[in-house]
């Protein structure tokens, strides 16, 4: 086992400085004690510390990330004083906390929030597992984790769900509620974990705060989203796997570039970037190697649950190149085939595509943000495609594709989240040649509130079908996707909620899809 002791990022204005002062950072972790003064295990907290909740995510077979922060007013930048805190932490085989088999103590340092991320080892392979932290005499709510299976083994099942797109101001986390009563085996969040913008006067839930800039400013609306009851059990049963989309830092970003580059300078969005970044790191559950110097952290990454599935968790805005059109609906032209055009970046891309050659397992997923189909979103003769989407990178959406059909790819899988709908889209070979094969299979998941109450049957619907002959089922409600994975086939369960605005919504079952193991074709059951 190794507590994880994050450690403060940089502030100044450039890339360079920002990586230089990380670096001489990390030189200090070898003495943390002397880099932040000594550290408390009697902390006088003016409210109970815990009142964010607990996490764990990135699962492997020998262990897990557990996290949570201190911090008894969190709202007001978390209450605590400017202190290291010692949290002691416990692994155990039972809900009681009886068979403990793990246990250590981590630092919780000013300079991260007092946020606190423990990467346990020695625990058994493919097995659940409680935990929990205390501070003081405070003791934190309890925890259920799991490991995955040994990288050898070939599971009989896999039960995971992925949601995305949780606007705090769009309404109540119902879906959750529902989600942390199923059974799962790993939760997938695949973006828009907050919004960055101020309070609206016809808001469901008002926004803490104006349009959030600064590292405090993040840190307090992470901190007003965790607060959720519904979003902290859904973080208790299980561990989950996380990426980013936009509203993390700001709404359609592209690398360095703004959504508005004429409002703001590059050196003042890396500044923003690095703000939002780091409030990231340290409110999810994540690893070391994701730890942020300055505007820059590694999000990209993999996770084998044993032969059955591999996550390639993919990070399509802090690499990608500027919308080249511009946002919006526009009609195709030439400058989408620029090869230049890229969402990944050619580190990750090449990371992928090895990867994918590699991959020993019967399902491959790309855990990713936005819609990779090639949908016409405008009915009749007129054609225009999502800019911000795969659609309006075609060079590196046809290469992917291309790769998955000339490599032979396992049975590749696309789990997409940020349009506010319910997909379920054939990835076909070549987009203008409507009736060729199809190559991969993509879910893409409707937001858990953002768009409000939606309809079980969007506007244009028909002309949407006919148009998009590969995309077999569409749907406006809120909700997430169920999915149960075995070694012969894929099932995806469409669940959704028919109000957020108000509390209460029973969950619904609207579609479900299966895919059998080698036919990458979509059937409704």
């Amino acid at each position: 086992m190794r507590p994880l002791f994050p450690l403060p990022g940089a502030s100044t204005l450039t890339r360079r400085s920002f990586l230089v002062g990380s670096a001489s950072f990390a030189a200090a972790a070898l003495c943390s004690t002397r880099a932040f003064g000594a550290v408390t295990g009697r902390p006088a907290f003016s409210g109970y510390p815990f009142q964010l909740g607990v996490a764990s995510g990135d699962p492997a077979p020998d262990g897990v990330v557990l996290w949570t922060r201190l911090a008894p007013k969190p709202l007001e930048g978390g209450g605590m004083l400017p202190e290291p805190v010692e949290v002691s932490w416990q692994v155990a085989e039972d809900e009681a906390m009886t068979r403990v088999v793990q246990q250590g103590t981590a630092t919780a340092t000013p300079a991260w929030a007092h946020s606190v991320h423990v990467e346990v080892e020695g625990l058994r392979p493919d097995r659940w597992y409680w935990y929990q932290f205390k501070a003081g005499g405070e003791i934190s709510p309890k925890g259920r984790t799991r490991t995955l299976p040994a990288p050898d083994a070939l599971p009989k099942r896999l039960r995971l769900a992925f949601a995305s797109c949780q606007k705090f101001e769009s309404g109540y986390y119902t879906a959750y509620e529902h989600m942390a009563r199923e059974d799962l085996d790993v939760i997938l969040h695949l973006g828009d974990y907050i919004y960055e913008k101020g309070p609206s006067d016809t808001a469901v839930r008002k926004h803490n705060s104006p349009e959030v800039i600064s590292l405090d400013d993040y840190r307090n609306r992470y901190a007003q989203y965790r607060s959720d009851p519904a979003l902290q059990a859904a973080h208790a049963i299980a561990p989950w796997i996380v990426t980013w989309d936009d509203h993390e830092v700001s709404n359609n970003y592209a690398g360095a570039i703004s959504e508005h580059p004429d409002r703001t300078t590059t050196e003042q969005f890396l500044l923003r970037r690095a703000a939002g970044y780091q409030a990231y790191f340290e409110h999810m559950p994540l690893r070391r190697t994701a730890l942020p110097k300055g505007p820059d952290m590694l999000l990209y990454r993999r996770l084998n649950f044993g032969r059955l599935a591999s996550f390639h968790v993919l990070d399509t805005r802090q690499y990608r190149t500027d919308q080249p059109q511009g946002d919006g609906l526009k009609p195709p032209s030439p400058v989408l085939l620029d090869p230049a055009g890229t969402l990944m970046g050619d580190r990750q891309r090449d990371w992928l595509f090895t990867g994918l050659e590699k991959s020993p397992a019967t399902w491959n997923v790309l855990a990713q943000q936005i819609m990779m189909a090639r949908v016409d979103a405008v009915p009749g003769p007129e054609v225009g495609y999502s800019m911000d989407k795969w659609s309006g990178y075609e060079f590196e959406r046809r290469r992917l594709l291309k790769h998955f059909h000339d490599r032979r790819v396992s049975n590749p899988i696309v789990l997409s989240g940020d349009i506010h709908n319910n997909w379920a889209n054939e990835l076909i070979a070549d987009f203008d040649q409507l009736d060729s094969q199809s190559v991969a299979v993509e879910f893409v998941g409707t937001s858990i509130t953002s768009g409000g109450d939606g309809s079980d049957r969007p506007k244009q619907l028909d002309e949407i079908l006919s148009e998009n002959p590969f995309v077999k089922y569409h749907n406006d409600e809120r909700g997430y996707v169920h999915c149960e994975v075995t070694p012969e086939g894929w099932r995806s369960d469409y669940r959704t909620v028919s109000h957020v605005t108000r509390q209460g919504a029973p969950l619904n079952t609207r579609a479900s899809f299966q895919v059998e193991a080698g036919r990458l074709k979509l059937q409704r059951i």
